[in-house]
């Protein structure tokens, strides 16, 4: 089976889509990544076919103030650019990122099935849940599910005026004003961190998170034996600033009262002179395993890897869909978010997960949830199959 895979260039939704491509060439099939060209090296490196994707940058009188015309307009754009990348690799499936509905749009030119890759929950907005964004835990009362009814009605406006604009940007390239969506959706989180919804679409899969390692190398870790903070600013433009300058500050021993260990995991890490601190660009997935806390922006991929591993969490969310995250953490119990942003709040707030063994034991409950997802390989294969 080809299999085109299309996603933007952001690390959180780059990198998923590049797991997914080495999950498929490792059972025998044929997948092209079209990505930014930042990832073609380490594509190239995982054996990997990725192929730049042209139309990701502005162009001249676009508006990205106006998300709705960033997403759909620019999405038109990228399907005409990519007809002559789909000729020469002649897909049986496409997968296309949440973000870059183009790759959608383009499967359809071509007459192709395609999947839609959600790197991160469902976000969906669901008759059942308050506005994916706020936060807040689903209603359970009548005075809670009007409010959840009014939040909704705020945000239908929004919604359909997203609908318009997509239509007309599909119009624009000669597709059908209706969108009949995907074949399937890849849902590429763990089970610990979705919401039940009544309304939950059909062959709509959670297939466990999708990551993958931009390198190699292995973090440097301080001598000593105190705790092993690990500290992982966000890579999203959203991300909280300064999170790894915050929180060495914040663990200061004259601040914190105790000595700890910390390492400041980056793509690209911030110079720190400290004996107790390193700070570095290495392998996330091995660090995470020897901390005792992950501090980080609440960013869907590292939360994953802290709770896979069963490390709890201290989330510092920023914008996007951070405190979503961040508040599902919370409700779920295997780590605290803090706003607004202190040292000392981030110092309690990491004393806090140390000194309680319940977080721990909360992270390890959502560990054992990704046992049970489907495999995103035979998702794909159902995806083609039923044409």
């Amino acid at each position: 089976m080809r299999v085109a895979i299309v996603a933007g260039s952001e690390a959180g939704h780059a990198l998923p889509a590049l797991s997914l491509a080495v999950a498929l060439d490792a059972a025998g099939h044929s997948p092209v990544v079209f990505t930014g060209r930042r990832w073609l090296a380490l594509g190239d490196r995982r054996g990997i076919d990725t192929r730049e994707l042209d139309g990701l940058a502005p162009r001249p009188g676009d508006d990205d103030g106006d998300a709705g015309q960033k997403i759909h307009a620019r999405a038109a754009h990228i399907a005409t650019l990519l007809r002559s990348g789909f000729d020469a690799v002649d897909p049986d499936l496409v997968v296309a990122d949440v973000l870059t509905p183009g790759g959608g749009m383009a499967a359809e030119l071509r007459g192709v099935p395609w999947a839609e890759l959600s790197p991160h929950p469902l976000y969906l907005p669901s008759r059942g849940l308050p506005p994916i964004g706020a936060g807040l835990a689903p209603a359970v009362t009548r005075i809670g599910r009007v409010r959840d009814a009014t939040l909704r009605a705020f945000t239908a406006r929004d919604i359909r005026a997203g609908r318009r604009q997509r239509a007309a940007a599909r119009a624009s390239i000669g597709l059908p004003t209706a969108d009949p969506g995907p074949g399937g959706r890849l849902v590429a989180t763990i089970p610990a961190l979705e919401v039940p919804r009544p309304d939950w679409p059909p062959r709509t899969h959670v297939v466990g998170p999708l990551t993958l390692e931009p390198t190699d190398a292995e973090c440097e870790v301080p001598d000593g034996d105190g705790p092993l903070v690990m500290v992982a600013p966000s890579t999203a433009e959203t991300g909280t600033a300064d999170l790894a300058d915050l929180t060495v500050a914040a663990l200061d021993p004259a601040v914190f009262g105790a000595r700890v260990r910390v390492v400041v995991s980056a793509l690209n890490p911030p110079p720190i002179d400290r004996d107790w601190v390193t700070s570095g660009f290495g392998r996330q997935d091995l660090l995470v395993q020897r901390a005792d806390v992950v501090v980080c922006g609440g960013g869907h991929g590292l939360l994953t890897k802290a709770l896979t591993a069963g490390r709890p969490v201290v989330t510092v969310p920023g914008g996007g869909d951070q405190w979503e995250l961040a508040s599902r953490i919370a409700r779920q119990g295997s780590g605290v978010a803090v706003r607004p942003v202190t040292t000392r709040a981030i110092a309690s707030a990491v004393r806090h997960v140390l000194g309680d063994p319940s977080f721990a034991e909360r992270a390890r409950a959502a560990a054992a949830t990704a046992e049970l997802v489907a495999d995103p390989v035979a998702v794909c294969r159902a995806v083609a199959q039923r044409g």
